[in-house]
């Protein structure tokens, strides 16, 4: 990387730290506007959730925010920390949550649970849920020759809808 390219994405950076606590210090707040991509979405609000400006640093330094402003533009349900924070830990451990996950049980299921701030309760009625979905999903075609990115985004998907009754 030359020095003008340095010198640009330093001064980018500082510019958007500067401004964006300004300018989407109240959207939040206002219904209808959606997350702030700066903050609330991307790599930087999963790294650094409660350091605002260390988020929008991260954001703009690693790919100058296009991921945290696509997630806040196409799908700002995923922005939460908590998505964030679920979908890295599905991510990081989906071989052994699906060995889990056919059992019915298991210490990263339970891990995953808690991050979704599921009860004891809800538990079994969440796990058989996923189990039902994945057990759809490995059974179909072509689940062999996925990725296990495109396994766990399969994966995060199905817990997902399956945490929904997590959150009442």
């Amino acid at each position: 990387m030359n020095s003008k390219k340095i010198v640009s994405a330093v001064a980018l950076t500082c510019a958007v730290v500067i401004t964006t606590p300004t300018v989407f210090a109240d959207n939040a707040k206002v219904p209808g506007t959606g997350p702030n991509p700066f903050t609330d979405c991307g790599i930087g609000a999963a790294l650094f959730k409660d350091t605002h400006w260390a988020a929008v640093t991260s954001n703009v330094t690693w790919d100058l925010g296009t991921t945290a402003v696509t997630s806040a533009t196409l799908s700002p349900e995923t922005c939460s920390a908590q998505n964030m924070q679920a979908a890295q830990f599905i991510l990081e451990s989906y071989k052994g949550l699906a060995e889990e996950t056919a059992k019915g049980k298991g210490e990263s299921l339970t891990a995953m649970l808690d991050i979704y701030g599921c009860k004891q309760s809800q538990a079994g009625n969440v796990i058989n849920a996923v189990r039902a979905d994945m057990a759809e999903q490995v059974g179909s075609e072509g689940y062999i020759s996925q990725s296990n990115v495109e396994k766990a985004s399969a994966y995060y998907n199905s817990v997902s809808a399956a945490t929904k009754v997590c959150a009442a």
